[in-house]
């Protein structure tokens, strides 16, 4: 019978030689640092582009990851510096002892560690386990890729639960972890790098220009006035954010950044959230950023600095109107956040 007597392709027809697979091997140690003491070592812009890395058995080391990666562990390490860009996924950092790091990740992991701190921004709840002597900051670096490895690694600036921390071995008789003085600077754990490496590395290190916000997170407030300002989607939501939260920082420092989200909420959220159904259309065109901001006439000072920033942009903005409404929308907003982010 001939094969081809059929419309339908006859794979009998076909005799396909044996190939052996030609892609280039992977060099694995070029995604490791193993075994290290006493140096200081990194990974460039573009090195890894989103791979896994490993650190492990390292000792009294500077380590500088500045690229964005898939998933990173850090095992059996003592004393080393260690900063590490963009992680889509998880870090988990076991069994080290008087770390220090510099990280943003979707999922933060911390086991048999002690005397460990992070300057962290991560958009899941931290979790730590069988660790003390943990200290915690929000994350600030800035270098001029660095905006868009969190694009890359799929994180957003504004989800950042650094301080809101699960011990999943808590004891009532010792506090395993705190977060770090809210004047403590990034370079005093973690310094700058220094050799010819890292010559092209151009980092500042000025909390105003920081890619992720500088938020106070748990801390207590200094005030009971605090204020909602959410920035809907268009109008490049993002960069009037940022350019609002620099401007608060520039024209009214006593008023502070307590905690930022960047959410989908679906048309029917919008009257939980903000007690009115104004809004129903704005929350549905995609996401939208909403800042908590703390102070003595807060809600006054976000209006005017809304009015001065917003100038001239078509996207629209949301700022609470008392203290009283600013209460509920706040809780409603970051209690509608928790549920997105526990489902």
């Amino acid at each position: 019978m001939n094969c081809f007597s059929c419309f339908k392709f006859n794979y009998c027809c076909l005799l396909v030689p044996f190939t052996r697979d030609k892609r280039p091997k992977v060099d694995v140690s070029s995604y490791m640092f193993d075994g290290l003491k006493g140096e200081t070592v990194g990974k460039l812009p573009g090195s890894l582009n989103g791979t896994q890395f490993i650190i492990q058995n390292c000792e009294n080391c500077n380590i500088y990851i500045f690229d964005h990666t898939s998933t990173v562990t850090v095992d059996d390490c003592v004393n080393c510096n260690i900063f590490i860009g963009p992680i889509k996924t998880s870090i988990f950092i076991r069994d080290c002892t008087g770390c220090k790091f510099v990280l943003a990740c979707q999922q933060f992991r911390l086991r048999d560690c002690h005397k460990l701190d992070a300057f962290l921004c991560c958009a899941t709840q931290p979790i730590i386990e069988s660790s003390s002597g943990v200290r915690l900051a929000c994350y600030s670096y800035y270098y001029p890729e660095l905006a868009v490895q969190f694009r890359e690694a799929g994180l957003s600036v504004f989800n950042n639960n650094w301080s809101n921390i699960h011990d999943f071995t808590q004891d009532a008789t010792e506090t395993h972890y705190t977060l770090l003085p809210e004047d403590s600077k990034v370079e005093d754990f973690v310094p700058l790098p220094t050799g010819e490496m890292f010559e092209p590395m151009h980092i500042d290190l000025n909390l105003d220009k920081s890619v992720v916000p500088r938020s106070m997170g748990n801390r207590r407030k200094t005030s009971d006035e605090s204020c909602l300002v959410v920035f809907f989607y268009g109008g490049n939501s993002q960069e009037r954010a940022l350019s609002f939260i620099d401007g608060m920082r520039q024209t009214h420092p006593e008023c502070v950044l307590v905690q930022t989200k960047e959410l989908k909420m679906q048309s029917n959220d919008a009257q939980r959230v903000f007690g009115t159904d104004l809004y129903k259309e704005a929350v549905s065109r995609g996401l939208v950023i909403g800042l908590e901001y703390n102070g003595e006439h807060s809600i006054q000072v976000c209006q005017e600095v809304v009015m001065t920033t917003a100038a001239g942009s078509t996207g629209l903005v949301f700022v609470s109107q008392s203290r009283e409404s600013a209460q509920q929308q706040i809780h409603n907003y970051y209690d509608f956040a928790d549920m997105q982010m526990s489902v």
